[in-house]
């Protein structure tokens, strides 16, 4: 499917997409100062989010990526997570922050929060961009502790956001 931007809203703009990381950041660097911080960005949909937010954050940080594909061509978080890549470092002397560019079901998050709190950090956190709460599977009451928007039930893309992996370059945020 081709997306025809011509006839598509902005859902967020990316002003008010720097603005709301600019916050984040500000939160984090509080929150973090004199501890030893990890930012872990989820690819591929992150990158975008996760460049600008530790560029926000007023502190020394180290970062590090994982991939993990939940959506793999599906326009809903249907599949079950698969990590394609894991970070190899000891975690045990971080505080871990995972940079996630949605929390929708909640199912990767669930999977990669059991797979590093076994790798003993000191503490891990969640930041995501966008959090759709209301699109939570059943039992799953998974919280973001530092979220930028909280959408509707809607499909998105843009600012790191795909379809078919395309149009993650867009600087606003789409809705289709």
């Amino acid at each position: 499917m081709k997306v025809n931007l011509s006839s598509m809203k902005i859902y967020i703009s990316d002003e008010e997409i720097r603005m709301k990381v600019r916050e984040l950041g500000g939160k984090i660097t509080t929150d973090y100062r004199d501890k030893k911080l990890l930012v872990i960005g989820i690819l591929k949909g992150s990158f975008i989010f996760m460049a600008d937010l530790i560029r926000e954050i007023d502190l020394p940080l180290e970062t590090d990526f994982m991939v993990v594909s939940s959506y793999r061509g599906c326009t809903e978080s249907q599949c079950e997570p698969e990590i394609i890549k894991d970070t190899n470092r000891d975690l045990s002397g971080y505080h871990v922050l995972i940079a996630e560019d949605i929390l929708d079901t909640g199912k990767t998050l669930t999977q990669l929060i059991k797979l590093i709190s076994e790798r003993n950090p000191l503490s891990l956190k969640i930041c995501t961009l966008l959090d759709k709460f209301e699109r939570r599977s059943s039992g799953i009451t998974l919280k973001a502790d530092y979220t930028g928007f909280e959408i509707e039930d809607k499909f998105v893309i843009g600012y790191g956001l795909d379809y078919e992996e395309e149009y993650r370059n867009l600087k606003h945020i789409y809705q289709i």
